[in-house]
């Protein structure tokens, strides 16, 4: 190991599942990469919502306690393991949601990850722009491009739009000449959303989503509903799609149980699907052409990764805390 890379190095580890503060900043001896793996020199990191629930213990895994935790960072290639090209070394990348989240994670100075969750980005943009482009627009493009076939005049429903995931579904609308019809609770968040390329948006707690949205599509409904709350929201969701609409739930941030609204899904042939980013990076051919679709469209300009908040590493409770209370419209980035 060269002698100018630090012998240790901060990461952040969690003892017990629980609320943020059982978080912990700690310094270890720099890890090696084992066979397949890279060490990546970490810049920024992206929080989401799935790093919450997985530290709650409420994700589609456990952690493996003391766990890591954490799916995107950006940084550079210092180390590599057997197996994997030595000219990785020094290269500008970011990490691809791709790997488990109770084997690998990425808060802390340094990350070890699977050589095959790496990716380049365009080198316009920021390390902070770096991490906070593949859970999003991996997890948007699956449902709505590979699978949904979202085409021009598309009306495609994305609830808790003000997400970093939502924010990409509607960037990928307006690429593909959809018109979507974003949702947020209040009216708070209206105009931004309105500002960062959203058709329409409907504050639920003050409109009636039913109405608006039969008055937007002219009765004819939503072909796509792209959802990460479940719970009793997705009967709304199912009164409002049009015949043979396809509803994508890829989230539980609803608290109570998710009713299967059955009669209005025979009477209008909905597919209602679970879904989540695994099914795109889990099959080579269509983890290759989304990472080139993100790709083109980041540097055409057509995408743009938006940051809400940064946060240091040593505040990275205050940043979960953040992801909490719902406040952002966008990523929140921690910077190393």
């Amino acid at each position: 190991m060269p002698s100018e890379i630090p012998s240790t190095a901060k990461i952040v580890r969690f003892y017990q599942t629980g609320d943020a503060e059982v978080l912990q900043l700690e310094t270890v001896p720099t890890p090696e990469p084992a066979a397949g793996e890279v060490r990546l020199r970490v810049k920024a990191i992206g929080i989401n919502r799935a790093e919450v629930m997985f530290r709650r213990g409420q994700y589609l895994v456990q952690p493996q306690l003391p766990s890591l935790l954490g799916y995107e960072a950006s940084g550079t290639v210092e180390a590599v393991g057997p197996g994997v090209e030595s000219n990785l070394i020094g290269k500008t990348v970011s990490t691809v949601p791709a790997f488990p989240a109770d084997k690998y994670g990425v808060y802390g100075e340094v990350a070890i990850v699977p050589a095959y969750a790496i990716a380049a980005y365009p080198a316009s943009l920021s390390y902070e722009q770096g991490t906070s482009i593949w859970m999003q627009y991996l997890t948007a493009y699956g449902a709505l491009i590979q699978q949904g076939k979202l085409t021009k005049g598309d009306f495609v429903l994305i609830t808790a739009a003000s997400s970093s995931v939502g924010i990409a579904a509607i960037e990928i609308a307006k690429a593909e000449g959809a018109i979507s019809i974003a949702t947020t609770r209040t009216s708070k968040k209206k105009a931004e959303l309105l500002s960062l390329g959203a058709n329409y948006v409907i504050a639920t707690e003050v409109e009636d989503l039913v109405a608006r949205v039969a008055e937007i599509t002219g009765g004819k409904g939503t072909r796509i509903a792209f959802d990460p709350v479940a719970g009793k929201g997705l009967e709304a969701i199912a009164a409002v799609a049009s015949a043979n609409g396809l509803i994508f739930e890829y989230g539980a941030l609803a608290t109570e149980p998710t009713p299967y609204p059955l009669f209005v899904a025979l009477s209008k042939h909905l597919t209602i699907k679970g879904y989540t980013l695994f099914e795109v990076v889990a099959d080579p051919e269509v983890f290759t052409k989304a990472k080139k679709y993100v790709f083109d469209h980041l540097q055409s300009g057509a995408f743009n990764p938006h940051i809400d908040k940064t946060f240091p590493l040593n505040q990275i409770v205050a940043a979960h805390r953040y992801m909490e209370s719902n406040a952002q419209i966008g990523k929140i980035v921690v910077t190393v």
